[in-house]
């Protein structure tokens, strides 16, 4: 009797299917990738560059170790500024200006160099410097010039000339407009904008004043 069962048990189920078991993990997953993914896959790329560039200026720095150029007015001499009773300024003005590259391993192109003058804020000069190369570690001389009239407008001109002439100093500015390019080894990059700013003491001439000073330029480049 007990055989009989067992061989019922043992043999083919011919019952209703039974349903295949119910795989929880694979609930709520999308095949392929969202907005959300490719967002975070742009993110990941955009700070990998931006990392790895860091990287490259950092190492490019620490060869290089680039430092500011050195500008001075060495002597100025100014023969002439009167300014007449229409505010007609009359000037003979000549500078001896030293530029030191204190770079070992960088070369500077000096392309277009306009130094101007200005006096109580206006211009009244300008003059053009030729083009020059300047090699590692090393001083260049040039010697702006400036001569002859211009009218300066303003109420504030003939106050500002009286009082300074009666202190025995004008105060002039000059200012440099230039087209760089720094030479790193091979490469040659091009500096669009720089600025080199003198503020000049300059004695009255013919007056007891003491002489011109050593002038140190504000120079913004690196």
């Amino acid at each position: 009797m007990v055989d009989s069962k067992q061989g019922q048990l043992n043999g083919a189920y011919y019952g209703p299917p039974v349903p295949p078991q119910r795989n929880y993990r694979s609930v709520g997953r999308h095949s392929g990738c969202g907005p959300c993914c490719l967002l975070c896959s742009l993110l990941k790329f955009v700070i990998s560059i931006v990392i790895i560039l860091g990287i490259i200026v950092l190492v490019l720095w620490l060869i290089f170790r680039p430092n500011k150029l050195e500008v001075y007015v060495d002597s100025a001499s100014l023969t002439e500024f009167n300014l007449a009773s229409n505010d007609n300024l009359q000037y003979n003005l000549s500078l001896t200006m030293s530029i030191r590259n204190p770079n070992k391993r960088i070369g500077i192109y000096y392309d277009y160099v306009e130094p101007r003058a200005y006096y109580d804020g206006q211009r009244f000069a300008y003059t053009i410097v030729p083009p020059f190369y300047q090699g590692h570690k090393n001083t260049t001389m040039i010697y702006p010039e400036f001569q002859g009239q211009q009218v300066l407008l303003g109420s504030s001109v003939n106050t500002t000339y009286n009082r300074e002439k009666s202190e025995g100093y004008y105060y002039v500015d000059i200012k440099f407009y230039t087209r760089l390019r720094v030479k790193v080894g091979i490469f040659k990059i091009r500096y669009t904008k720089t600025k080199i700013n003198c503020d000049l003491k300059l004695p009255v001439p013919g007056s007891s004043s003491s002489p011109f000073e050593t002038t140190k330029c504000d120079w913004d480049l690196f």
